[in-house]
């Protein structure tokens, strides 16, 4: 049968590929309702949660000390989602039983994503007169403790200067130097 290019054989290995993978998808499981996201118990406008039934505890005594690494600009009008992944690791981790201040979460910004760290004035220029979708989780992300570190090399490719930074936003030599010191120190890169 030729279907748009594509040669499909009812015999062989395309065809058993094809309906092994049909069988997998078709399962009860993936049909059933998406599990709900939820507001965090920390950051209550972003960084939404799922209540999930884990296969694997996290001891009482955890601490976790992650960072997370930003190159591409958020989608206009909406927070960088990787911000909004560092307010839900936060969420999750809050709401299954980890002390906040066990939490330490560091973001490095760099590349494209350098325009997300800036004032409403400087943002607007760039963005037809739109504020800054990013400042709020920002400054409530600092004031729950994370790290927000501009790379000084991008900075520098993209004109901006110390003045133009969102409140608490901190300028590092370069993302490589933040995320060589920070291994040093038992932080892990998450993807």
């Amino acid at each position: 049968m030729q279907m748009k290019g594509t040669t499909l054989r009812k015999t062989g290995l395309p065809f058993a590929l094809a309906a092994a993978l049909l069988s997998v998808f078709a399962t009860p499981a993936m049909a059933a309702d998406p599990v709900p996201f939820v507001a965090g118990p920390v950051f209550t406008t972003f960084g939404a949660v799922a209540k999930v039934d884990s296969d694997m505890p996290i001891p009482a005594n955890a601490t976790f000390k992650v960072v997370f690494d930003v190159n591409t600009a958020g989608e206009p009008g909406a927070v960088n989602r990787t911000f909004d992944s560092a307010a839900r690791f936060i969420n999750m981790h809050v709401a299954a039983g980890v002390p906040e201040r066990n939490i330490h979460v560091v973001v490095v910004v760099h590349g494209t994503a350098s325009g997300d760290l800036v004032q409403d004035g400087v943002y607007a220029a760039a963005h037809q007169g739109k504020p800054n979708p990013n400042a709020a989780a920002i400054a409530a992300l600092i004031a729950h403790g994370v790290d927000f570190y501009l790379c000084g090399q991008s900075a520098a490719r993209y004109g901006i200067a110390r003045k133009d930074l969102l409140p608490g936003v901190k300028v590092a030599l370069s993302a490589m130097t933040v995320h060589a010191l920070l291994q040093q120190q038992g932080y892990a890169e998450l993807p």
